[in-house]
């Protein structure tokens, strides 16, 4: 499902990495209780997609593991029995196995599996008996699995290809010859996305094949792009939503809520207001459809709320108005009176059980995604018939885990890591109580080193989340560990403009972004030097995406900080807009006009505005296949301080997308390491005076 709510980073840097001196990947430190290293990203575990069986006594999830000789994570299936939390292999072997998704009797899982070769392939597995079948030959991967509720058919989604768009033609090539590469002719709005680079020509329709294999069925047709198929409790129908309309490129947040009969091939939708409506889910009695959305008022950030409509798209109201928070998940109860609904809060993922009054009742705050180098919220969760909640959770010193509630108690089945980081010094987190120059709060966290010693002051990290429409909390994450071991605290902190505090918190940063984060970024700073446990005269900062952006911008505004970071930054807004993989949506969105309609206010919120200011060493990191933050964002950054004469040096991650930049392991840890260096480089030792290029400790907004 397309996250409903806008963002940087999820929509949200010449030399290599190994160019300066601390190693990419250390060697283990000796002793009883060695630190965290580099080298340990590769022994790493993480749980997600836990899925538990309709019966509630069975959960399957993927467990995503290194391997060391390919630098790549693996994906395997496993099934824990919940009673007992033993816990066994199901899919493993060459290739990756994911998806997992129970039959409505749990006698079957049907997964996703490249174990054959080439693109991933549609597989039922009979639990009884441990067969699997292949039940699709697809020449590309099937996308958002859902069984037909008798467990005959399984729908999904899957990219048609098409001819694409043709201008002329070349002469004719004779037999045998070597000519050049024809011609690429794009008419696309969107030509580019960050996870897939190019877009291929074709178009995202649902298909239906028959559980035990056959040819399968084409259900939507047109040249728009569908969304994840959902069965009505009859199964004669599927509802989806998706942007069905002659100006569809143009039409960013327009989605409506569509059902189509099976028989037949009508589709018809079944919502019409401004503003996007997606993941319908239809109640056990077929009478209802609850879905997520919102009204559309041109704001960088808006919830999604819970509605509930008829079966037929009418009567439409909203459930729990007073909830404010931005639910991104939902799912009913068996018996049809409530929904469950995951939303993030407080730096974490909360899970309700939402009765049809409005009522609210959370079940679990403790979901966690299974990122590792940076410690945002997010995950997700399953529901069997008796209500028992699936879902990974994690803390600040362990990647995630699969656990249950039910009845008021929740239990941990899996501890994934506790061999590999159970020996490990490992940094503490403290939470810090921030005030904002105007009296709000700014929720933070500080990670101290793993040797540190009550009544120390430590070197300080501001690490700074991006989205900006985001938010971090108190997880696991590799390169906190990394800063840590090299002796740095590390501050983390949820600004305004942050999720998972109300649609007003969010709206803190409209239309004024980044300035707008500024003064809560420096209270922060000031409350970690307050608690007794930060060198004044040795702090850092960095981030990436939105950090990325407000560490050039404070760069900009103070002089306080020793060395600065920025990674896959934007820049100038106005190149930013225009060579994005989002196009249609930053203009009147973010910045509420168009470049040439206002360009004094994207050159106002634009970084470079700032460069004749900056004092600051600032080292630029980026992906060099980043589509989001595009690579001339920040080759832009790094030509400006390099006019300037600021120290600078830009590090390009070879083949890295925006949120790819920490997928492979080697290369998450040399980036750690690299910034490492680079602070090193400006770090004042103890008994030295304070560098008089940065100054020691201007004080919050200067």
């Amino acid at each position: 499902m397309r996250r409903l709510a806008h963002s940087l980073a999820p929509w949200a840097l010449l030399l290599s990495a190994t160019a300066f001196a601390a190693p990419a990947l250390a060697a283990p430190a000796e002793g009883p209780n060695p630190i965290f290293t580099g080298g340990d990203l590769f022994n790493l575990s993480a749980a997600t997609d836990a899925q538990i069986s309709p019966d509630g006594r069975t959960i399957a999830y993927v467990r995503k593991t290194a391997d060391i000789m390919t630098d790549k994570a693996r994906s395997s299936i496993w099934v824990i029995n919940v009673a007992t939390g033993e816990q066994r292999p199901l899919v493993t072997g060459t290739g990756d196995h994911f998806s997992p998704r129970w039959s409505p009797d749990g006698r079957r899982l049907a997964y996703a599996s490249t174990g054959e070769g080439g693109a991933p392939q549609l597989f039922v597995r009979w639990m009884d008996t441990g067969q699997s079948v292949r039940v699709t030959g697809l020449p590309d991967s099937p996308q958002g699995i859902a069984w037909s509720p008798d467990g005959t058919r399984i729908a999904y989604l899957m990219t048609v290809p098409d001819d694409g768009p043709r201008l002329g033609s070349a002469p004719e090539k004779p037999e045998g010859a070597q000519w050049a590469k024809p011609l690429e002719i794009i008419d696309k709005v969107t030509y580019r996305t960050d996870d897939g680079g190019y877009v291929k020509a074709g178009f995202d329709h649902i298909f239906m094949v028959d559980a035990n294999g056959g040819a399968p069925r084409q259900l939507t047709f047109g040249a728009f792009h569908d969304g994840a198929p959902e069965w009505t409790s009859d199964g004669g129908a599927i509802l989806f939503s998706a942007v069905r309309k002659p100006d569809w490129e143009m039409t960013v947040v327009d989605s409506e809520v569509y059902r189509l009969d099976i028989d037949s091939g009508t589709v018809t939708a079944l919502t019409s207001r401004n503003g996007p409506d997606a993941s319908p889910v239809a109640s056990p009695d077929g009478r209802s459809i609850a879905y997520l959305g919102f009204d559309d008022h041109k704001k960088g950030y808006e919830q999604a709320d819970l509605y509930v409509m008829s079966a037929n798209g009418g009567g439409s109201r909203l459930v729990a108005p007073g909830l404010d928070r931005g639910i991104n998940q939902i799912r009913w109860s068996a018996d049809g009176r409530a929904i469950y609904a995951a939303y993030e809060e407080n730096g974490s993922v909360t899970v309700s059980r939402i009765g049809l009054d409005g009522s609210v009742r959370p079940i679990t705050r403790d979901v966690a995604d299974a990122g590792y180098d940076r410690p945002y919220a997010g995950g997700g969760f399953s529901v069997s018939r008796n209500g028992t909640v699936a879902f990974t959770t994690n803390s600040y010193d362990r990647p995630t885990d699969v656990a249950v509630s039910s009845g008021g108690a929740t239990r941990k089945l899996t501890r994934l890591n506790d061999l590999s980081l159970g020996s490990k010094n490992l940094g503490t987190l403290r939470t810090l109580d921030v005030t904002a120059p105007d009296g709000g709060r700014v929720p933070s966290w500080l990670l101290l080193p793993p040797t540190y010693q009550e009544g120390q002051r430590v070197p300080m990290i501001l690490e700074i989340h991006g989205g900006p429409y985001a938010a971090y909390g108190p997880h696991f994450s590799t390169d906190y560990q990394l800063y840590s071991a090299a002796g740095y605290a590390v501050l983390y902190t949820n600004p305004r403009g942050s999720t998972g505090y109300g649609q007003a918190f969010a709206d803190g940063i409209e239309k004024t972004y980044p300035d707008s984060d500024y003064a809560d970024l420096m209270a922060a700073v000031d409350a970690a030097i307050a608690s007794g446990a930060v060198d004044p005269n040795n702090l850092f900062v960095t981030g990436g995406s939105g950090g990325g952006i407000l560490t050039a911008w404070i760069v900009g505004k103070t002089n306080r900080f020793k060395a600065a970071a920025a990674q896959k930054p934007v820049t100038n807004w106005t190149s930013m807009a225009l060579t994005s993989d989002g196009t249609p949506f930053f203009g009147p969105y973010w910045m509420g006009a168009q470049p040439w309609e206002n360009y004094q206010s994207y050159w106002a919120r634009s970084p470079l505005s700032l460069m004749a200011n900056v004092k600051t060493p600032t080292l630029v990191v980026v992906g060099a296949s980043d589509y989001r933050t595009p690579v001339s964002e920040a080759e832009q950054l790094y030509s400006a301080l390099k006019l300037q004469r600021v120290p600078t040096a830009l590090v390009k991650v070879p083949d890295a997308s925006h949120g790819g930049i920490a997928a492979r392991p080697s290369q998450s840890a040399a980036k750690a390491s690299a910034i490492i260096a680079w602070f090193d480089r400006y770090r004042q030792k103890p008994g030295t005076a304070a560098n008089s290029t940065n100054g020691s400790s201007p004080p919050a907004g200067q």
